[in-house]
């Protein structure tokens, strides 16, 4: 049996597993998730590319929202044939919108909420607005939104 001497420190393997797997496991949490403060801007980049015709304009009502989720972009009307659009992409930590209500769209997965018809922050964790879009109605009706780059 070897002795030991005052400079040496002995630790339990068991002591040591349990770190490692500590360790492992503090990684893999800050790996899958995303940051925990609005990013500077980066997540406004996020959502809709390339130019993209939703559908008639008459859908969006006066005064109203509406959502279009797969596309990823939120359009109101603000008076008759006045729109504006914005990135359906919450500004927290790049979430898609979830819905409506009101003057308001909402982000399911931390509550932030924001404005129809400006994307100004209404309620946090989000700070930052949302990303506003170009927005032209077609003269067949058709709502166009071309994000810019």
């Amino acid at each position: 049996m070897r002795r030991m001497t005052t400079n040496e420190q002995h630790i339990p393997r068991r002591t040591m597993l349990c770190g490692t797997a500590l360790a492992a496991l503090g990684l893999t949490a800050a790996a899958c998730s995303g940051p925990a403060e609005d990013d500077g801007g980066d997540s406004k980049r996020e959502g809709p590319e390339g130019e993209i015709r939703l559908g008639a304009a008459s859908a969006v009502p006066v005064g109203g929202a509406k959502l279009y989720a797969a596309e990823k972009v939120l359009v109101a009307q603000v008076k008759k044939d006045e729109f504006t659009a914005f990135s359906a992409v919450c500004t927290h930590q790049s979430n898609p919108l979830g819905g409506v209500e009101g003057k308001e769209a909402s982000c399911p997965r931390h509550g932030s909420r924001f404005r129809v018809d400006s994307g100004e922050v209404t309620r946090g964790p989000a700070t930052a607005p949302l990303r506003k879009l170009p927005v032209s109605v077609e003269k067949d009706g058709t709502l166009l939104v071309r994000p810019s780059a």
